[in-house]
């Protein structure tokens, strides 16, 4: 560089100096972007690239920053795993669907290096503000999603607004292939569940540098959607529930642990993935990751592209092909298997579902129209063929659509007569079913809060479906308030100067009392944790019975 070209080098960095906030890290100095009280700083790399050789292995603490970074503009998604539709008969199911996906938000960038993390902060803020920090995990089914779809600057502003402010964080991770691989091949190299990793080495980058931005490492709570609450979850039972002091509270939106079965049982579509890469001739041994780290990603592309996709495109409804599964190392046993052994992180938690979250992926399913092609098709996807172990969930989940989801609509919006079924079924088993479970196993050991939202249940055949519940948490809405002074107290009443707004009660085993979120004049009611009690007592005995076949 002449210079010349090192004088205005200086000059164009005093000047975004001037107008840009700053933060140093190490001796780096990372630029953001300010806009009226609240500051930005995106794209942060808290990891070595995963890349080359780090391609399929856990996540690499970063070398010390120096020099300047631009902070002003989010980092690329990680690898997308392609939404396929299937032939989808119906039209009203077909419309439905097509609205859902064109809602998603496209990514501007995909590139396996992707490890970044973005913060919002309040203007003003020192290391010596010390705030409680909200560390949010996207959801996609592990498939899909980036954290630049959410807009954290409304929670920090709504914090300010009730004078709780709060640091906000929200972390990519691998996804696919390339964050869950399975097989025996993956117990064998020991590398299961990498986005799990990615996300804890995130909240490891948050406790070494997050004081810099005016946040406390003390105070974290994380908190996530779907799959990001299903991570949420998988961060109170990794290391037998030890937290590492990396965070003190958990808010978890529609995502429990789920059922889910050995990375073993998700041979096939391993096998399907590393086949197609180019690495079939290495599968048998760990020596397939070799393999792997030397193809291009156009082949780690191709693989993945050849494997089924998210639950509600595919006949599959809402099982996918890269679950997370227990590994022996990250996650030593299936979920639920932990759940009932209480390997726990003994924090606060608030856990809930919305009321119809199996109505989205039953969508693709409406070529099921009969009796019998539904048991059929039960019989096969949550039990490998046997019959008898699922006769139970038949008589439980009735083909009377009044008794379907979603409920409470009567014989409204029943696609085929086996939909509203099938949504009940799928709601219960992936969510309620395992909440439930859940938050009987810590009740009474630990503070935890439960709700269903009930809004938008009038949006035709999807009630309030799956994902509703994020219009009133970005929105921000009366659930952003809650969740500000649960980060803040550990409690989502404290400091709560709203003489209107109704106290949320603790969940306990004798009480199981919940919130309630409603459309209409009367937007919260307390509720007991028992509707649907046979059918979901039904589905815990077959879920605990049954691992995944």
């Amino acid at each position: 560089m002449t210079l010349a070209q090192n004088t205005l080098f200086l000059v164009l960095c005093t000047a975004v100096y001037a107008v840009n906030p700053t933060v140093i890290l190490d001796n780096g100095t990372f630029i953001g972007s300010a806009l009226g009280t609240i500051d930005s700083f995106l794209g942060i790399p808290f990891a070595l690239p995963p890349v080359g050789e780090l391609r399929f292995r856990a996540p690499q603490p970063n070398d010390p920053y120096r020099g300047l970074y631009n902070a002003g503009a989010f980092g690329p998604a990680c690898i997308q795993q392609p939404l396929n539709l299937p032939d989808i008969v119906n039209p009203t199911a077909l419309s439905s669907l097509t609205e859902i996906l064109s809602a998603l938000p496209t990514p501007a960038a995909e590139d396996e290096d992707c490890l970044t993390l973005d913060i919002v902060k309040p203007a003003g803020v020192t290391s010596e503000s010390k705030l409680p920090v909200v560390y949010w995990i996207f959801g996609g089914g592990f498939e899909i999603g980036y954290s630049a779809i959410y807009n954290g600057s409304a929670i920090v502003e709504r914090s300010l607004e009730l004078g709780m402010p709060v640091v906000y964080v929200a972390v990519n991770y691998r996804l696919s292939a390339l964050g869950f691989p399975a097989g025996k091949e993956t117990r064998e190299a020991g590398n299961g569940n990498l986005g799990f990793q990615d996300q804890r080495e995130g909240l490891r980058w948050v406790q070494k540098y997050i004081a810099a931005f005016g946040g406390d490492p003390t105070k974290v709570m994380i908190w996530g959607e779907s799959a990001g609450a299903i991570s949420v979850a998988a961060q109170m039972l990794m290391n037998n529930g030890d937290t590492e002091g990396l965070f003190r509270a958990a808010f978890a939106e529609s995502g429990s642990p789920i059922p889910t079965n050995t990375v073993e049982s998700n041979q096939a579509i391993m096998d399907k993935f590393v086949t197609t890469a180019g690495c079939g001739d290495e599968l048998g041994s760990s020596a397939v990751f070799d393999c792997l780290r030397s193809v291009s990603i156009e082949a780690i592309r191709t693989g993945i592209n050849a494997t089924p996709g998210l639950g509600f495109v595919e006949y599959t409804s809402i099982y996918r092909g890269w679950n997370p599964t227990s590994d022996g190392v990250t996650i030593p046993e299936p979920f639920l298997q932990m759940v009932l052994n209480s390997n726990i992180a003994n924090i606060p938690l608030v856990s809930g579902d919305c009321d119809d979250e199996g109505t989205a992926f039953s969508l693709s399913n409406s070529n099921i129209t009969t009796s019998s092609e539904f048991e059929d098709y039960i019989t096969e996807l949550c039990a490998g063929g046997n019959r008898i172990a699922v006769e139970p969930l038949f008589s439980a989940y009735p083909e009377d659509p009044t008794v379907g989801s979603p409920y409470d609509t009567g014989t409204k919006n029943n696609l085929t007569s086996q939909f509203k079924r099938l949504a009940s079924i799928s709601g219960d088993f992936f969510f309620e079913a395992p909440r439930r479970l859940f938050l009987q196993r810590i009740a009474d050991k630990q503070p935890v809060y439960s709700y269903i939202t009930k809004r938008m249940k009038s949006q035709p055949v999807l009630g309030a479906f799956h994902t509703s519940d994020l219009f009133n948490v970005f929105g921000p809405g009366d659930m952003t308030d809650y969740l500000i002074r649960f980060a803040t107290t550990l409690d989502p009443n404290s400091g709560n100067t709203n003489v209107t707004e109704i106290q949320w009660p603790r969940y306990t085993l004798e009480g199981k009392k919940i919130l309630t979120f409603l459309d209409g004049k009367v937007p919260l009611r307390i509720e007991e944790d028992t509707f649907r009690d046979e059918e979901i007592k039904t589905m815990t005995k077959f879920l605990l019975a049954n691992p995944l076949p």
